[in-house]
């Protein structure tokens, strides 16, 4: 097989929020992932409350590490000799720390970047970008000189859209084994997906369709795909909502919808965690516990859809985004294959601007990709 490139990159990061992996790791989690923000100690052990019933282990590191040797294996596959290194924002091993030892160790400074978030917002795109220009700055202070690029958000991709598909398919397939044949009056299809504040929303729209349409133009994708198969009504609900109850959110919230549908006359529902790439502590407490005990409660048949995960097929579209990313960075023309109509070239869809998806504060920052970082 012929080797396949990612040159100029030294190595690949697989990029992500972090966990905490026992009870005593989830108030400095918390008190990591709240920096800045004065909430108290009291506070966060009672927002740690899900950790704790968990015994403070987030899923996600272990499916991290599963999909770091997944991406390893596909590299091999490919003859990629490019490393692939892990590192998180809120937690060990820290994307600094990672990115220090490979430096020093092999002299290597360039860094492409894998994250776990498929779509395009402040938290699930710009802020990773920020924490490599932290990165960055940090060890430049140590006499260090490194740079990052990523790929693109990888919603339309069809490596992770297939996956999906493929998640909606079982899911549907399962309630069917539960209820029989579908009925549009009785059943529902919820995609879920993290809420965000409304202002987060709005600045996701300065250069994409925008975090809620991105996830729209997918489901709209997916049902066209699945056609007869998929006769259920399809809509999108959110779930994790946090923060000041004065501050509006992204709805309708998945237990509030559950609680509607079944007033209507609903009887089961499959739930597909769209939004997220692995069955992570909102996947296991907001949908596994608590929307799941909602839907008991009502007496609804529930039926939850997997994650993408590791599944091959997503899992090798995210080493064709590497290279994809890396032929981009040579120069070299391009083949960037998009199943949504905001396709990857687009504004925000892997070439974001300096001011893209702004947060609370306007911090330093990465370009998503040179040649269009200054895009407005």
């Amino acid at each position: 097989m012929e080797t396949q490139n990612l040159t100029p990159f030294d190595a690949v990061v697989l990029m992500s929020f972090g966990g905490p992996e026992k009870n005593e790791d989830v108030l400095p989690f918390l008190q990591n992932v709240t920096a800045g923000r004065g909430i108290p100690d009291d506070r966060l052990v009672e927002v740690g409350e899900h950790y704790y019933g968990f015994g403070g282990k987030s899923p996600i590191n272990d499916q991290n590490r599963r999909l770091l040797d997944a991406l390893r294996r596909e590299f091999e596959r490919r003859g990629i000799t490019t490393p692939v290194l892990w590192g998180n924002r809120n937690w060990d091993p820290y994307l600094t720390d990672t990115v220090r030892d490979f430096a020093k160790r092999t002299g290597g400074s360039r860094f492409l970047a894998i994250d776990t978030s498929a779509y395009s917002c402040y938290s699930s795109c710009r802020q990773y970008r920020e924490d490599f220009a932290n990165t960055r700055n940090v060890l430049a202070q140590e006499g260090l000189a490194v740079s990052f690029e990523k790929v693109r958000q990888y919603y339309n991709h069809p490596g992770f859209a297939y996956a999906e598909l493929d998640c909606v398919h079982r899911g549907l397939t399962n309630l069917i084994q539960k209820v029989g044949p579908l009925d549009p009056q009785k059943h529902r299809l919820l995609y879920v997906t993290h809420s965000i504040p409304l202002s987060m929303q709005q600045a996701s729209e300065r250069q994409t369709a925008g975090y809620r349409e991105q996830h729209l133009q997918l489901i709209k994708w997916i049902d066209q795909e699945l056609g007869e198969k998929q006769p259920l009504s399809a809509e999108l609900v959110f779930c994790s909502r946090s923060g000041s109850p004065e501050t509006p959110w992204l709805e309708p919230d998945i237990n509030d919808r559950l609680e509607e549908l079944a007033a209507a006359g609903t009887e089961g529902v499959v739930v597909v965690p769209l939004g997220f790439v692995s069955d992570h502590m909102e996947v296991k407490y907001d949908l596994d516990t608590e929307a799941a005990q909602t839907a008991k409660d009502l007496g609804l048949v529930y039926v939850r859809a997997a994650t993408v995960g590791v599944d091959p097929v997503f899992v090798s579209g995210l080493v064709d985004a590497a290279l994809e990313r890396s032929a981009q960075y040579r120069g070299e023309p391009v083949d960037a294959p998009a199943v949504t109509p905001e396709g990857p070239l687009s504004p925000g869809s892997g070439s974001c601007s300096t001011t893209c998806c702004l947060g609370r504060q306007q911090k330093p920052t990465t370009p998503s990709w040179d040649s269009l970082a200054d895009i407005d």
